[in-house]
C-alpha cells in the first residue's frame, strides 16, 4: 500500500497543493496591483468528498463498447474564482493591498498547520511500524 493510498495522507497533500496554488494566485494580485484594468482572482474553497480524497468510487467495467463509461476524471487544476471587488480605483484596478495581504497571512498560517500535521501522521506511522 502507498502513502498515497491512506487518505489522511491524500487530503492533506491535496490541502498543501491547494494552498500553494493559492499562494500563486495571491502574489499574481500583488504584483498587479498597478496594472490598470486587472481584477484580482482567487481559489474557490477546497472541499473534500469522497471523490476528492483518495478514496475511489466504484465504477463499472466496459468490457464491450456498448457499455457506458463511469464518472471519475476530475481535472488536476484549483478552480478560480473572479470576485466582485469593493475597492475600484480610476484605472479600473480592483486589487486591495490590505485584503491580499490578509489572505496571504491566513494561506500561510493554514499551510504551516496542514505541514505540521503531515510531519505528525508520518510521525504517528513510524512510530506504528516501529521506526521511531
Amino acid at each position: 500500500m502507498a502513502l498515497t493510498d491512506i487518505p489522511i495522507f491524500s487530503m492533506l497533500r491535496t490541502r498543501l497543493e491547494w494552498a500553494q496554488a493559492r499562494q500563486r494566485v495571491l502574489a499574481e494580485n500583488v504584483a498587479n496591483a498597478d496594472t490598470p484594468n486587472f481584477r484580482p482572482a482567487d481559489l474557490a474553497p477546497l472541499k473534500f468528498d469522497s471523490a476528492s480524497h483518495g478514496v475511489q468510487p466504484v465504477r463499472l467495467a466496459t468490457t464491450e463498447t456498448g457499455h457506458i463509461p463511469g464518472l471519475g476524471d476530475t481535472g488536476g487544476e484549483f478552480r478560480t474564482q473572479q470576485r466582485g471587488q469593493f475597492d475600484i480605483r480610476a484605472s479600473g484596478n480592483g486589487v486591495n493591498l490590505e485584503d491580499q495581504m490578509i489572505k496571504v497571512a491566513a494561506n500561510q498560517m493554514d499551510y504551516q498547520a496542514v505541514s505540521a500535521l503531515y510531519a505528525r501522521s508520518l510521525n504517528m506511522l513510524k512510530t506504528a511500524i516501529g521506526k521511531a
